[in-house]
């Protein structure tokens, strides 16, 4: 499922003044997966889940992509969609859908302007919620190694089971990207959020306000990462998020780094590996807000997973795989740990 909730992974703009004709590319693949969940309702417990939490899961995704490129502008839109049917544990049943759309233009040799675009809308299981962004964006590209991209926009977010953790905000972000060569390169991102919830500040156990006023929270985002592409592919970055709140216990600080590589084997086998470290730190000595996850599976500060694939012909590949996530909450000694593993197939048309 995480292909399911990736954001639309963007195509640099083609900023030569050349003609050419237009060009038009784009793909489908369906997976459907079979796993065994080892903690599917997501519970904390003072140990790891015990057998009691186990369960079967079918997962179905599909994914299009497209990509129009005329002289000098282009679209480039993604479409997900799919679920998982637990069989033990229907609670947790889930359908997302996810579109990205972006349109770009080239006004010089080296500037371009353009419009992005994200909804995802998720429904069953217990973080149903609708998550909506647009921003416009200026791009300068010097030099085929460099790339900067600033953007503002907006986002909305719906969070259905409680309203009151919903919100609205503008939003201005950065992106950098700098290829040392063919393959060495780095990528430094920065975004900034005033958020605007529908609910009530929370105040101090003892406080007497005289007032009660309405949830803000500034939201500051950071990371940076470097990628190697060779006979072994290589990826690290660190990333660090705070949210001050002037509501109580809800400022929290998170550092975390993460780390993935690929590798070719024998047998037209592929082994990927992706792995997290997570520390979390709250200002105001405790965390009262529901965590409000919007990625599948990184509800866990720690995160270890593999995966062995092999394609079966040119159309169809096959696809091993198993993840183990952990969370320790240090103040009261609750700790959740979920392993997921299964199968999975891939069709191409």
């Amino acid at each position: 499922m995480r292909r399911l909730l990736r954001a639309l992974v963007v195509i640099p703009l083609a900023l030569g003044g050349g003609a050419h004709a237009a060009d038009v590319e784009g793909q489908l693949r369906v997976t459907g997966r079979l796993m065994v969940d080892g903690n599917a309702p997501r519970d904390f417990s003072q140990g790891s889940s015990g057998g009691d939490t186990l369960d079967a899961v079918f997962g179905l995704l599909a994914t299009g992509e497209g990509r129009y490129t005329a002289d000098r502008w282009q679209v480039v839109g993604r479409y997900d969609g799919g679920g998982r049917k637990y069989v033990a544990f229907p609670g947790e049943d889930v359908l997302v859908q996810a579109a990205a759309l972006e349109g770009s233009l080239a006004v010089g040799e080296t500037l371009g302007v353009g419009m992005e675009g994200r909804a995802k809308d998720r429904r069953g299981g217990s973080r149903a919620y609708t998550d909506l962004a647009a921003s416009v964006f200026f791009e300068h590209a010097p030099d085929a190694r460099l790339s900067l991209r600033v953007r503002a926009g907006a986002h909305r977010f719906i969070y259905r089971p409680n309203f009151a953790a919903s919100f609205g905000s503008p939003e201005v972000g950065f992106l950098a990207r700098y290829r040392l060569d063919r393959r060495h390169a780095f990528t430094v991102t920065g975004e900034y959020g005033q958020r605007r919830y529908n609910a009530s500040v929370r105040y101090p156990p003892g406080s007497s306000p005289a007032w009660t006023g309405r949830r803000h929270d500034g939201v500051l985002m950071a990371s940076a990462g470097y990628s190697y592409k060779g006979p072994l592919a290589l990826g690290l970055t660190y990333s660090y998020v705070e949210t001050s709140s002037n509501s109580y216990g809800e400022s929290v600080q998170r550092h975390r780094l993460s780390g993935t590589a690929g590798v070719l084997l024998p047998w037209k086998l592929t082994l990927m590996a992706q792995g997290a470290l997570g520390i979390n730190s709250y200002p105001d000595g405790v965390f009262l807000s529901p965590e409000i996850t919007l990625l599948d599976d990184d509800e866990a500060q720690h995160m270890l997973s593999l995966r062995l694939a092999r394609p079966l012909s040119e159309r169809v590949d096959v696809e091993l795989s198993f993840a183990m996530y952990g969370t320790e909450l240090s103040r009261n000694g609750l700790f959740f740990f979920r392993q997921v593993g299964g199968v999975g197939i891939t069709w191409r048309p």
